[in-house]
């Protein structure tokens, strides 16, 4: 699957895709307010919620058609794009009507394959940029499906919007990156433009700098915040605005990062170190085959002695002393944690492995 650049459809200059505005269009004074801010920064799409599906009922959820024609009359006077999140295959329709140039699928809807296919069925034929958005919970193969539904419409102007995911254990963000979930999804489709939705991801507007910078550190190719003229009195998600002046101060400290040089002795000490990278990991390749092995005959004399697969108290032991070792080392904990937890998965299918057959040989 080939998709289109993201230059091709914003014709930016920018060394980024820069997507910022509010959460939600509350009213035209605010949104002209943050357009024209927007075009001094040049910033290339203004991003505006028409519908704000929440959470519990009784709560501001946007203003509908009545914004979109808000947005549609801004256009007119104000040079810039404009941006929105589509639910339904109605909110696409009157999308387009009122002329936006570009819409996302939000994590919400993302979830529903049946009805990203309905919006993608309305879109079909249409020239607009579609952004999907992660879905809610840690599940690639929804955000793979819904991206291939709407490219399977002919349209290759789609990008992905990395907005976190969401996490019943206790985090410092209000949805968890999950960077691996992203990062895997450029991995199989590596023309498809990746961007980084910090104000969702972190909650609060205190972390925007942080998580932006490093999704630009990681080869992101944008970033949409959220900017309210005063981001305490927004009627949506109020905490994870930043202020006009605090998006110009995002955007100035930010750094950006190319992702090739020709510089030849950068190249040459590059190909150096990962020589060696190669060598080692070859090495740890080896390793665990012979831990498989040994891992195989355990699995041997545990069926021959009729005991259980897994021993709680080894397990214990590996993690903690595994996890001391690392340390030692200056290794995180939790980057240890990971991978023997992934180690000793594999070594319970494979002891279990062992189990089944000597079952169905009886």
């Amino acid at each position: 699957m080939i998709f289109d650049d993201w230059r091709s459809w914003t014709l930016s200059k920018n060394d980024a895709l820069l997507i910022a505005g509010p959460c939600s269009a509350e009213n035209p004074d605010q949104l002209s307010t943050v357009a024209e801010h927007l075009q001094k920064l040049g910033v290339s799409i203004m991003r505006a919620g028409v519908w704000k599906p929440r959470t519990r009922p009784n709560s501001f959820e946007g203003k509908g058609i009545e914004a979109l024609k808000w947005l549609q009359e801004l256009k007119q006077r104000i040079p810039i794009k404009v941006a929105t999140e589509v639910a339904s295959p109605q909110h696409a329709e009157a999308a387009i009507k009122y002329g936006m140039d570009v819409l996302w699928i939000g994590a919400r809807t993302t979830v529903n394959p049946f009805l990203v296919q309905e919006i993608a069925n309305t879109l079909k034929g249409i020239d607009v940029p579609i952004l999907v958005k992660n879905p809610i919970n840690p599940e690639l193969a929804l955000w793979q499906g819904a991206i291939e539904r709407i490219y399977n419409t002919g349209n290759k102007k789609v990008a992905a919007i990395h907005r976190g995911f969401s996490s019943y254990q206790k985090s410092k963000f209000r949805n968890t990156p999950s960077w691996q979930i992203a990062l895997e999804l450029k991995s199989t489709f590596p023309s498809l433009p990746l961007i980084c939705d910090p104000s969702h991801i972190a909650g609060n507007r205190h972390m925007i700098f942080e998580i932006s910078q490093k999704a630009l550190d990681l080869g992101y190719d944008g970033l949409m915040i959220e900017t309210h003229p005063n981001p305490d009195e927004a009627l949506s998600d109020a905490d994870q605005q930043v202020s006009l002046q605090g998006l110009s101060d995002t955007l100035d400290q930010l750094r950006f990062a190319q992702r090739h040089s020709s510089d030849a002795l950068f190249i040459s000490q590059l190909e150096q170190l990962r020589e060696k990278i190669d060598q080692i990991d070859q090495e740890l390749v080896e390793i665990l085959s012979m831990r498989k092995q040994l891992i195989e005959k355990i699995g041997d004399y545990k069926k021959e002695n009729n005991v259980t697969v897994f021993q709680l108290e080894r397990w214990n032991e590996i993690l903690n002393s595994r996890t001391d070792w690392g340390q030692s080392k200056n290794l995180s904990a939790k980057f240890i944690q990971e991978i023997y937890r992934a180690i000793h998965d594999e070594s319970i299918r494979i002891q279990t492995e062992i189990m089944r057959k000597e079952t169905e040989k009886k």
